[in-house]
């Protein structure tokens, strides 16, 4: 059974810093593509950053997080990981973990929200 559990989300100050993971099994993890989507309330989902499976280790970011976000994956333990640094009002926002390649798999989501 395919799975995506999002963790690391929480309530954080702006300039706060927070980590996302996402746990995958029941799938190739390492062949797959996998993305860090986000979706805040009455926006469409964006993409926040992409990071390729086996080969290149090519990254991608939206403009919005570019510079302040990194994302990075261990494929000895099925997870990608998002480095949220210098988080700002706008990020608030559910977060979604996405594993892309033959077929295309979703998590739940976890929230993020940044507030004083």
């Amino acid at each position: 059974q395919v799975q995506l559990v999002e963790s690391g989300g929480g309530l954080v100050q702006p300039g706060g810093s927070l980590r996302l993971s996402c746990a995958a099994s029941g799938f190739a993890f390492s062949n797959y593509a996998m993305s860090w989507y986000r979706q805040a309330p009455g926006k469409e989902r964006e993409l926040v950053a992409t990071i390729s499976g086996v080969g290149t280790g090519y990254t991608h970011y939206a403009d919005s997080v570019n510079g302040r976000f990194t994302i990075s994956r261990d494929n000895a333990k099925n997870t990608v990981y998002l480095q949220m640094n210098n988080l700002k009002p706008e990020d608030t926002a559910v977060y979604l973990c996405q594993a892309a390649w033959s077929s295309t798999f979703w998590g739940q989501g976890t929230q993020v929200t940044v507030s004083s």
